[in-house]
């Protein structure tokens, strides 16, 4: 199930690549990596519901946003919204 949601996420990403602004690639190329992150957790860790991947999505991003300026941490956490709403 896991597996399956971050492919539909992915591709939504893959998706943006032709027409978003470049802050829109810069928070899809970042929302990936934390994504895929969390997915490999959970697999790794038997968890297979994609509200506890969503929620291990959540929490990395909180514990990385001292990488993000405020304004970019607005950007990724629209788009990470926008990305859960799509994907469903």
């Amino acid at each position: 199930m896991i597996q399956q949601y971050e492919e539909k996420l992915s591709t939504l990403i893959d998706l943006m690549v032709e027409t978003a602004s470049d802050d829109e690639l810069f928070a899809g190329g970042y929302l990936r990596g934390h994504i895929s992150l969390s997915a490999a957790d959970c697999e790794l860790n038997g968890i297979t519901s994609v509200e506890a991947m969503k929620e291990a999505v959540d929490t990395s991003l909180t514990r990385a946003q001292s990488e993000l300026t405020p304004v970019d941490q607005l950007i990724v956490k629209t788009m990470w919204q926008q990305l859960q709403q799509s994907a469903i």
